[in-house]
């Protein structure tokens, strides 16, 4: 898969060519993260957890409301658990920072003073420091406690690469500011067990593009 998705990312780049000056830009703003598959017993109970993102790219136009947009992101996701009833009140939350290589191909409109974006494309992270938190009662245990996240192979570990697909949407004003919303489907598991879960994570910002 990681082999897959460079080759992918490599031939994009290369396509891009020099059609119009290549710009960069910066965005930020709010995830909203979980992870897919929660048991049964714990669905009812998932919440959206919060965290951040940071990410620069470039884009490099290859035709008239066309261009490529390869990017680096720091990556807050995650997921928690806010119990309420059944013998537990508390939350549980694992947060998991992780720094992503996107590159999408993004589709320009022309709307008003500015542009309508929509884009897509693949993604590897990896993932670099992470913990488990847990406050309340939960199952006649009371009080607060965290763990960090060990990564590797390991049956009790998180994996270190995941890999998956971005989607956005977005408005860009002519002076360059930008307001945008992306979603993050993870395609590969995060774990090493049977209890195949993967990243979801929807976002808000806004950035701007030099």
């Amino acid at each position: 898969m990681k082999k897959i998705l460079l080759s992918l990312g490599a031939a994009l780049l290369l396509a891009a060519g020099a059609q119009a000056q290549t710009s960069y830009g910066l965005k930020a703003g709010v995830n909203l993260g979980k992870y897919s598959n929660p048991s049964s017993i714990a669905k009812d109970y998932q919440v959206m957890n919060p965290s951040f993102y940071v990410t620069g790219f470039a884009d490099l136009p290859v035709a008239s409301q066309f261009s490529i947009q390869p990017g680096v992101s720091l990556q807050g996701k995650g997921n928690k658990f806010k119990f309420d009833g059944d013998g537990a009140d508390g939350k549980i939350s694992t947060n998991v920072m992780s720094i992503e290589v996107p590159v999408n191909a993004v589709y320009w409109i022309p709307a008003g003073s500015g542009n309508v974006f929509l884009g897509a494309g693949p993604y590897i992270g990896f993932n670099i420091s992470g913990k488990t938190k847990g406050s309340g009662n939960l199952g006649g245990f009371g009080g607060e406690g965290e763990q960090d996240i060990e990564f590797g192979s390991g049956d009790g570990e998180m994996k270190v690469i995941e890999a998956g697909a971005n989607f956005m949407a977005g408005y860009k004003l002519s002076n360059g500011f930008l307001i945008n919303a992306g979603y993050g489907l993870g395609l590969t598991a995060l774990n090493n067990s049977g209890d195949n879960y993967s990243n979801r994570v929807l976002s808000f910002g806004v950035g701007f593009q030099f």
